[in-house]
């Protein structure tokens, strides 16, 4: 089993965990829609990036319609 030789301290301790804070995301607003999306990442809602649609963003499909 590790044993320590000496003592850390406070002060050192805290230094070591002063990287482990969380840090809180940056959402930037979205041109085409105004949802608020990751900075350089699509959106999730309309699938818009830089001005323009990368991705093709379908309608939700009503399963018991299709169906029938």
């Amino acid at each position: 089993m590790a044993v320590q030789q000496n003592k850390v301290t406070r002060s050192r301790r805290n230094n070591r965990r002063s990287h482990d804070a969380l840090v809180a995301d940056n959402p930037n607003e979205c041109p085409n829609c105004g949802e608020l999306k990751r900075p350089h990442h699509v959106c999730a809602a309309c699938g818009h990036y830089d001005d323009r649609e990368v991705v093709v963003m379908t309608e939700e499909l009503d399963l018991d319609e299709d169906v029938a």
